[in-house]
């Protein structure tokens, strides 16, 4: 029954909305040491932007820590938003200063403190014409075509009706409201023409003298300094009244505002510990039941519209640097000329059949130039197998074989074309073994004769070529 407004206090914390202003409030009543009064100190306002907690609709947890070496904390859902000292970071601070203003200080009558003043010596030069007024008319301007001078702007409303209460001894005479003259609304303009105005170019205002540097001036006043008497030092703030009690000091407009779970207690692990059970779960919950991150989005564009357009950009930003990036270079003209044969077109039954035909006959003639090559290219080897036979048999006529002289003779045919010439080349290959033979098995005198030439010359050893049809 003794606790109302008035009751004094030691230290007021809590959040506190007025309008548009958001604050966290920390006062403490600090005792003057020297006249027994108390005097409220406020912390400096916190640096976060607060409206987020008041307007989220969430529950959240408010925090202040005193520490005995004079420092401070304040945090929401056990986070820091600020802290300092409460011999520094308080208004007004809890020690006064040394010096005060002399109060009985007063400026002197001559004392200017104008830095610039008008210049004296300036003379509003003679054309200057103050009464130019700053509008005129525009001489060139001309009424639109199909303006409707007799058309008022507003005319009363048609389907308007006096409301069944009118009384028109109370409230006057009805009168319909007035709306915009539909006839106005495709003309140029209704009612009196006026004509439009604009600047004037003798305008030039008031004359003034220029501004120039104030050649008395002395600077700001102030009054001289004086010790102040009522100062003290108090070093140990943190040591207040003591704490007995906790009381709300509520006054909203705002309905649904609750609060609970109050703790003051010496040791910051405790509290920590009873925020954990209490307001921690609470916290769970509430998450748990959250929107989606999806929903939540939807549901800020609803609010906000313009948020769609920053959805849209950081989609498509990087889609586009995706595709500017990775889409392929352009193609070099060599390559372009290529492919230009191979656009798809539509290709009729009659050309489908004319095509396939010419390609067949290509193909037979490809085919019918092979075997003719092939003809040709057999053709020279019969030739030269039968010259080869031919210079064989003379050769073997002319020097007569030796048996003890055959084993250093040389093949004219590798043993891989031996086994592919026909039966014929074999008969011919033995008989040029053994006419190869008899060469070998010459005397030194026979070989010199025949390199005198005495004898046909030596027999040269042919290889048979392969042909390989495509």
């Amino acid at each position: 029954e003794y606790f109302f407004d008035k009751t004094p206090y030691t230290i007021m914390f809590g959040p506190d909305k007025c309008g548009e202003d958001y604050k966290l409030h920390f006062i403490f009543r600090h005792k003057n040491p020297k006249t027994g009064e108390y005097e409220e100190k406020h912390a400096e306002r916190p640096d976060v932007d607060l409206k987020k907690f008041y307007l989220d609709k969430k529950t959240h947890l408010y925090t202040l820590v005193l520490k005995p070496d004079d420092t401070f904390e304040i945090l929401i859902d056990q986070t820091v938003v600020s802290k300092g000292g409460l011999l520094e970071n308080m208004i007004p601070p809890v020690n006064p200063s040394k010096e005060i203003e002399d109060p009985t200080d007063k400026k002197p009558d001559d004392w200017d403190e104008r830095p610039k003043i008008p210049d004296p010596n300036a003379v509003k030069p003679d054309d200057w014409d103050e009464d130019e007024p700053a509008k005129i008319e525009d001489p060139d301007a001309v009424k639109p075509e199909g303006w409707l001078d007799d058309e008022p702007q507003y005319v009363p409303d048609p389907n308007a009706r006096k409301p069944k209460d009118w009384d028109e001894e109370m409230d006057g005479e009805w009168e319909a409201p007035q709306i915009p003259n539909p006839k106005c609304e495709t003309a140029p303009g209704c009612g009196e023409w006026v004509r439009p105005m604009k600047n004037n170019p003798k305008y030039k205002g008031k004359w003034r003298a220029p501004m120039i540097d104030n050649p008395n001036y002395q600077g700001i006043w102030s009054p001289r300094k004086i010790p102040n008497p009522d100062y003290f030092e108090d070093l140990h703030p943190f040591k207040m009244t003591a704490v007995s009690a906790i009381g709300l000091e509520l006054w909203s407009m705002t309905s649904d505002i609750y609060f609970d779970n109050f703790i003051i207690c010496s040791e910051k692990e405790v509290a920590d510990r009873w925020a954990a059970d209490s307001w921690g779960l609470k916290k769970l919950v509430a998450s748990a039941n959250e929107p989606g991150m999806f929903s939540q989005l939807v549901t800020a564009a609803e609010e906000h519209p313009w948020l769609w357009v920053l959805y849209i950009l950081t989609l498509a930003l990087p889609i586009g640097l995706s595709v500017l990036f990775c889409w392929p270079g352009k193609k070099s003209d060599e390559y372009i000329d290529f492919k230009k044969t191979d656009v798809s077109k539509q290709i009729t039954k009659g050309e489908l059949k004319e095509e396939t035909e010419e390609f067949e006959d290509d193909e037979l003639e490809e085919e019918k130039e092979n075997e003719d090559t092939g003809e040709d290219e057999r053709r020279e080897m019969e030739e030269t197998k039968r010259e080869l036979i031919k210079d064989t048999k003379k050769m073997g006529r002319e020097a007569p074989v030796s048996e003890d002289e055959g084993e250093g003779g040389e093949d004219i045919y590798d043993d891989e074309e031996e086994n592919e010439v026909p039966d014929e080349e074999n008969e011919v290959g033995d008989g040029s073994q053994e006419g190869d033979r008899s060469n070998k098995s010459d005397s030194e005198d026979e070989k010199k004769e025949a390199d005198e030439g005495m004898g046909d010359p030596p027999l040269k050893s042919v290889r048979k070529r392969r042909v390989r049809k495509d």
